[in-house]
């Protein structure tokens, strides 16, 4: 029998989304679904499928000792950790990729996640206030914004390991860095514009020595000048792990102005404009009693709705 599911679709600067709502934690697609969903030929087209339940009813398929699905549910503990993280984190934005791979983050997908939330009625902002939400990767606090969101990316990390990066039609390897925003990202600087514009990442990029769960991969290049106005300016282009190159990637652009900081050292801005495929993003890094943040800002946009048959 098929599954009739209601949809929204929606996209963050060109990242793009199908969403659902399942406050009762009732529907829990298979990655053979979510292929399907996410397929721009035979389906309806999308980064990724966002999962809008609440977190104390969150769960995952039960597997057996081969790895495949029994058909039953049991309680995921990611929606216990945020309830107790946030007790207000009332929705979860249970997010996969493209490929049908549980995601642990998705920074655009944070703010079409509000918007859909505000626009179905399940959740309010209050003025100047924020929308608590859950993510594998922990609590992660949106507000309004001009015409968009503000996402409290939370803490991030530097990691130690600097693998090169081979990308199809770039002649040279080039060193990257590894940031975590709450999923894993290298980023490699280009010369120009050129190569950034030549670089085909329709084929996944080389890492060596390769993370253990892959990464999204960031290429950048810096605008001349680098810094107008106190604000640093930078172009990006991304392959997300598990869904290929996409318009945009909330969590790559973060890493990408994290790296670029990083690398222009002492004096360099805490606020960057970056400019991908499917249009520009602020982020700003600011200090909080726990350590440094990083804040991503943009639009979210609801295009339409429907219903689909699932096999």
């Amino acid at each position: 029998m098929g599954i009739a599911l209601h949809f929204t679709k929606g996209h963050g600067t060109g990242n793009d989304f199908v969403l659902f709502a399942d406050p009762d934690g009732e529907i829990v697609l298979t990655p053979d679904q979510i292929r399907a969903l996410c397929d721009r030929h035979f389906g309806i087209g999308a980064d990724g499928v966002i999962r809008a339940v609440r977190s104390k009813n969150l769960n995952r398929p039960v597997v057996d000792a081969r790895g495949r699905a029994t058909g039953t549910l049991e309680p995921d503990p990611a929606g216990a950790s945020v309830l107790a993280e946030e007790p207000a984190a009332e929705w979860f934005m249970d997010y996969s990729n493209a490929d049908g791979s549980v995601g642990e983050m998705c920074g655009n997908g944070t703010r079409v996640f509000a918007k859909y939330l505000l626009a179905m009625g399940l959740a309010e902002i209050p003025g100047g206030g924020t929308l608590p939400i859950g993510t594998r990767a922990g609590v992660r606090d949106v507000a309004q914004h001009g015409n968009g969101f503000q996402t409290d990316m939370g803490r991030w990390r530097l990691e130690s390991d600097e693998p090169l990066v081979r990308v199809r039609n770039v002649p040279v390897a080039r060193p990257g860095l590894s940031i975590n925003v709450g999923n894993p990202h290298v980023v490699a600087a280009l010369a120009d514009d050129a190569e950034l514009d030549a670089a085909d990442l329709s084929v996944i990029p080389i890492l060596d020595p390769s993370p253990a769960d892959g990464a999204n991969v960031e290429l950048v290049v810096p605008h001349d000048p680098l810094v107008t106005d106190g604000v640093g300016r930078i172009r990006m282009r991304v392959h997300e792990r598990g869904s290929g190159e996409t318009l945009s990637c909330g969590t790559g652009i973060v890493a990408a102005a994290l790296a670029t900081r990083h690398w222009a050292g002492e004096g360099a801005p805490h606020n960057w404009r970056v400019d991908v495929p499917g249009g520009t993003l602020t982020v700003r890094m600011f200090p909080t009693e726990d350590g440094e943040h990083v804040s991503l800002s943009g639009p979210a946009e609801l295009v339409y709705t429907g219903t689909v048959e699932l096999a």
